[in-house]
């Protein structure tokens, strides 16, 4: 018996005992959910307390609290990462979903959280220094942001199975034309060897992953641009919130490499991937739009309620 056939009579077994595992973790993770969700919760509540009252020793002209800051910032954006979050959800569907090279996987990623950050600047300088709205219209801005991004993930989960359908069109219109059948070999050039290879993923879906991760500010982001704006340090607010960018983008780029390798080491464990219309491939990006669209309808039920004090009384700040 050759190692090949001994490699391809285990696959099976091993993929069924690999599916039993994440079955388990699924449930185990289900089961302890809401402690899960308590526990971000608090922490974060304790991380924004902190990151206050830096800014509150730097207005005392206590300056190794600006140290002290950057530095909360950051961990707050790589803890920030840790927990449920829209970014993750999104990267993990695109990857798992489409066949991305090294390059793209590694700086999508990245770019969509440094603009979560940009977004969130851009969100307190127009509204709170450039128009002066109240902690109150804040609130309802912020809710009416958080709606709007919410239905941009949408849309872009609708593209995701447009373009799925489109490929499958275009193949099935290809396969049933009356022109002499192509005889692949290493040496056509023709590129067709496998979903994706040809195209290595395209511009307009790597900017709606861009899109769809930044658009969404964060609200603990929002809170420590206000509160360094109420006591005259903004360049200080600025600095903590791309640092938080910084360590939620480090974050996110572990995870989007775990992802993609995890994805070709299925497809290469299975024996590769097939251009055929009906291939695995076209499905899975169909089902990673309508998870992404199911995504979206709960995050548009679910933002946070406008509240006439602020959101930093929702944060428990």
């Amino acid at each position: 018996m050759t190692t090949q056939r001994i490699t391809r009579d285990w696959r099976l077994p091993a993929a069924a005992v690999l599916l039993a595992a994440l079955m388990m973790a699924a449930f185990t993770l289900h089961a302890h959910w809401t402690d899960f969700l308590q526990w971000c919760l608090a922490t974060q509540i304790t991380l924004h307390r902190y990151l206050v009252m830096y800014l509150l020793q730097l207005n005392n002209h206590q300056y190794s609290g600006g140290v002290w800051l950057l530095i909360g910032a950051f961990f707050y954006g790589v803890l920030h990462a840790i927990g449920p979050g829209h970014g993750k959800f999104i990267v993990t569907t695109w990857l798992s979903t489409n066949h991305e090279s090294q390059t793209a996987a590694r700086v999508i990623p990245v770019l969509g959280s440094l603009m979560q950050g940009v977004s969130a600047i851009l969100f307190v300088y127009i509204l709170a220094i450039g128009f002066n709205l109240a902690a109150g219209d804040l609130s309802e801005s912020r809710w009416y942001v958080e709606k709007l991004s919410a239905m941009m993930i949408g849309s872009f989960g609708a593209y995701i199975i447009f373009s799925a359908l489109k490929t499958l069109k275009v193949s099935k219109f290809t396969h049933r034309s009356l022109s002499p059948p192509h005889q692949h070999d290493a040496h056509c050039g023709c590129g067709h060897h496998g979903v994706g290879i040809s195209t290595q993923g395209d511009w307009k879906t790597r900017l709606g992953v861009i899109l769809a991760v930044g658009a969404r500010p964060c609200s603990g982001a929002i809170m420590i641009l206000l509160f360094a704006n109420a006591l005259g340090i903004v360049s200080w607010g600025v600095a903590a919130v791309m640092t938080m960018a910084l360590g939620t983008a480090l974050s996110i780029f572990g995870l989007s490499l775990a992802v993609r390798y995890a994805r070709n080491s299925t497809a290469a464990w299975f024996g590769g991937e097939t251009s055929s219309p009906g291939g695995w491939v076209t499905v899975l990006k169909i089902a990673g739009g309508v998870a992404l669209i199911l995504f979206a309808v709960v995050l548009f039920l679910t933002v946070i309620p406008v509240s006439a004090n602020g959101d930093y009384i929702a944060a428990g700040c």
